[in-house]
């Protein structure tokens, strides 16, 4: 998978641009607060028609403007047309110009996997980060995933909302309670299963890039959930165990959306143990068995985009990180510090010199 070509319009310090990328790696440099980032942003959002920095799309619309286009062309065993166009009523995308009404019909047809330092923070983050990186990464293979997941945060919602409305009336039927838990059920159910089997994949290559990388450690994942080996008559049973509970509480006390993930080093919880070096370095590792997941399940590799991982890592550790990566994979690395790329890399790629609201291929 190869974006060929990108097309930016009003996209936040960019008027309009255009460029050709190169089918296996691309350097993007420049001094800090130029817009580097900016525009690995506009590849993550024309994958997943939302930003890694902001939840607000208004942001990434070019001050005093109403609206911003990013377009590119991608490659996989077709050659399509990519569009979003954000507005401050909403967005809109577009595949060879044809509108298409469901996002989940879009964003797996891009794949994106994003390493960048902050994420080492997910570790000592809320349980909530960690399903949204599931939820992010897992969209992207399986369209029907949001399906699910939009179904499930429904039936949620009107479920807790009921368990409000039993406790005010403490004498209504609890008939429509046992509705939205089956419900409730046949979506977790799905979404557990997709995740479950998603983490088993991961921690096929997971070891071994971790090893190939930092060269000491076992790692692996562990999927904790509610819905851990247990059928839906078994989670039914439990929910119903729980009735009175959640009746007082006013909320669904178990469920998916309660699913964490636990990164174990050494079988020992990294979140708990582990120093920062360790944790970054987890993360890095899972994003790159996540490329090998997304090749054997799509037969393509996705695109990567490495922002600012010179100015986490050491030299050693970088080397050892570009030594696993192959042509076939398309690669942006941004960096305010060219001197430490390698000259073979740097012989192969393709230069882009950023200054403010302007990129030139060197």
């Amino acid at each position: 998978m190869k974006i060929s070509s990108l097309k930016l319009v009003n996209f936040r310090n960019y008027e309009k641009i255009e460029l050709d990328f190169n089918d296996s790696l691309n350097i993007i440099y420049g001094n800090n607060g130029v817009g580097k980032t900016n525009l690995v942003e506009a590849i993550y959002a024309l994958s997943l028609t939302k930003s890694f920095r902001t939840s607000n799309d208004k942001n990434l619309i070019k001050k005093d403007e109403l609206s911003t286009k990013i377009e590119g062309v991608v490659e996989t065993n077709t050659t399509n047309s990519y569009q979003v166009i954000l507005n401050k009523e909403g967005k809109k995308v577009k595949i060879d110009g044809d509108i298409i009404s469901k996002i989940s019909d879009y964003i797996s047809n891009i794949n994106i996997v994003l390493l960048q330092p902050e994420e080492q923070m997910i570790f000592t983050a809320p349980p909530s980060s960690r399903r949204k990186l599931l939820n992010i990464e897992i969209s992207q293979l399986k369209k029907d995933y949001i399906i699910y997941l939009n179904n499930y945060n429904k039936v949620l919602k009107q479920r807790n909302f009921y368990l409000r409305e039993l406790y005010i009336n403490g004498n209504a039927s609890k008939d429509y309670l046992n509705i939205l838990t089956k419900k409730l059920i046949e979506y977790g159910k799905k979404i557990y299963d997709i995740r479950f089997e998603f983490i088993e994949k991961i921690n096929t290559y997971i070891n071994d890039c971790y090893h190939n990388i930092f060269e000491s450690g076992e790692l692996k994942i562990k999927y904790v959930s509610d819905y851990n080996k247990k059928n839906e008559e078994e989670l039914f049973n439990i929910y119903v165990k729980n009735y009175n509970k959640e009746i007082i509480l006013g909320k669904t006390s178990l469920g998916i959306h309660h699913d964490d993930l636990v990164f174990m080093l050494d079988n020992q919880n990294i979140a708990e143990w582990g120093s920062n070096g360790q944790r970054k370095n987890a993360i890095f590792a899972f994003k790159l068995a996540e490329i090998e997941v997304f090749n054997k399940e799509k037969g393509n590799y996705p695109i990567l985009i490495l922002d600012d991982l010179f100015s986490a890592l050491d030299n050693n550790k970088i080397k050892n990180i570009v030594k696993l990566l192959n042509n076939n994979i398309q690669t942006f690395i941004t960096t305010t510090e060219l001197e430490r790329i390698d000259e073979t890399l740097l012989s192969n790629a393709k230069l882009f010199n950023v200054t403010y609201g302007n990129i030139t291929e060197v």
